[in-house]
């Protein structure tokens, strides 16, 4: 669709956390299949999990690798991603530490000829000012759904994400936070991982009330339609041969997996553990190395009815697995939309960041999905074994399981056709390269203004599914 002779020059910056980078991956096979050359920023420890993931793309993609920050107090040498921080309050020095790379950045973005634009993740704030120096338009990708941004907009100030149903504390007033925000609504666009046929009224908002312009080019998952490419290139791991001798065996399973990011207290750990032990379902349950102590002995009693994974995995090979039939999540965004792309129902269980917006969406608008009750009733209560117990069972066997299982497949098979040709989001992202690369030839360097005088972005397709309003 574009031109050989003059091709569209996009660089990507991903912010250096797995669930920030994959996304954006994707993204860059998108574009690369329409003819964009490529120009992927990272670090020199994230380098090779990138290469890895796009190996059938490189030719096409040229990767740079910035030093990242030494010394840096709080952060252990060596740490170059949040999945690998020792806890999760050494986030807000890692975030910042980030712009200490900007010098950098912009050495190498100098000697890059004819770039079309900076597409950066939202936690790398500077980089929009990087990009005003060089007179380049720079699309925000924060990662989060419509109804999410919408709010984060809205309700702009001293504190985000703050209200009754976000139990007031989920995101710290943090100066890096409040930058992102900015430079978020500073940016000549946003870059939408999602489909407008899910929550059309929220992108209609973002694009009728609020700059800069919403691009709804998702779910980038979507972009890769078989194996990962990562798994290409390794041996079956243990937990898929596991997964495939259920699948032989009539058993349906449940995934368990809370993000790289959540924290759980070993009395909360010991409680999932029992619950799981039981429900008598099948499961998988992603831990992170320094939460197994509390595990060890579950595989003893369960035994081959269960698996606990100790490593990072492809999430969206397991939940495309055919005996993957629920998943217990903390409704992480790319986490909702890898289920509902694997048509899989979600067992939420929020505790962080916009979590609890989009469990509020996914349990009462779209109605893919049932919630765990904490014991107070509040965000961070406590969720006992037989709660957990009692849920899970209704995920996977009850009557209300039946029903949001019947939903997320007709939801998966509407995200599938968003990115089919011709659909709202193939639409979308065409329009966004053909819009830079007009802006780029005709040398006005002004991407926001000119997609702001266009039709909505996101209006090729239809509400189908969210009819109530969050926002009201």
């Amino acid at each position: 669709m574009t031109s050989t002779q003059n091709p569209p020059h996009f660089v990507l910056f991903p912010f250096m956390s797995k669930g920030h980078t994959i996304p954006l991956l994707h993204l860059s096979q998108l574009l690369v299949s329409r003819g964009v050359t490529l120009t992927l920023f990272t670090t020199k420890a994230n380098r090779q999990f990138i290469a890895d993931f796009l190996y059938r793309q490189a030719d096409s993609i040229s990767i740079v690798d910035l030093p990242f920050p030494n010394q840096v107090e709080g952060i252990p040498q060596g740490i170059e991603s949040t999945d690998k921080l020792p806890s999760m309050s050494c986030f807000p020095q890692f975030a910042t530490a980030t712009k200490l790379m900007q010098p950098y950045f912009e050495q190498a973005l100098e000697k890059i000829p004819h770039v079309t634009c900076i597409v950066s993740d939202g936690f790398l704030s500077w980089t929009l000012e990087s990009a005003n120096k060089f007179g380049i338009p720079r699309l925000s990708y924060f990662g989060m759904s419509g109804y999410s941004t919408a709010v984060t907009q809205q309700v702009a100030g001293n504190r985000l994400l703050c209200g009754p149903e976000t139990d007031g504390d989920l995101i710290t007033p943090q100066d890096f936070v409040m930058e992102a925000t900015k430079a978020m609504m500073n940016s000549s666009g946003q870059i939408m991982n999602s489909f407008y046929e899910l929550e059309p009224q929220f992108l209609d908002y973002l694009n009728g009330e609020s700059m800069p312009k919403a691009w709804c080019v998702g779910p980038l998952s979507l972009a890769v339609t078989d194996s990962s490419p990562i798994v290409d290139r390794k041996p079956e791991s243990e937990w898929i041969q596991w997964l495939d001798q259920k699948l032989a065996q009539g058993c349906s399973v449940l995934y368990v997996a809370f993000g790289s990011q959540a924290e759980i207290s070993s009395k909360q750990l010991e409680a999932i553990s029992k619950g799981l032990e039981e429900s008598q379902v099948s499961f998988l349950w992603v831990v992170r190395k320094y939460e197994t102590h509390v595990v060890d002995e579950l595989h003893e009693r369960v035994g081959e009815r269960g698996m606990i994974v100790r490593e990072w995995v492809d999430q969206l090979e397991i939940l495309k697995h055919e005996s993957v039939k629920g998943f217990v999540s903390h409704c992480g965004w790319n986490s909702v939309l890898e289920s509902i792309c694997s048509e899989v129902p979600i067992l939420a269980w929020p505790m962080m960041a916009e979590q609890p917006l989009n469990t509020r969406m996914v349990v009462e608008e779209i109605k893919i999905g049932l919630r765990v009750e904490t014991c107070d009733g509040s965000l961070k209560g406590f969720v006992t074994s037989e709660g957990l117990k009692k849920m899970v069972k209704e995920l996977m066997e009850g009557e209300k399981g039946k029903e949001i299982r019947k939903k997320v497949k007709e939801i998966g098979e509407a995200a599938k056709e968003a990115m089919a040709e011709g659909g709202s989001s193939w639409q979308t992202l065409n329009e966004l390269i053909d819009e830079l690369q007009t802006v780029r030839n005709s040398k006005t360097g002004d991407f926001r203004r000119s997609a702001g005088d266009t039709t909505s972005a996101t209006g090729y397709g239809e509400a189908r599914f969210l009819k109530g309003s969050l926002l009201a």
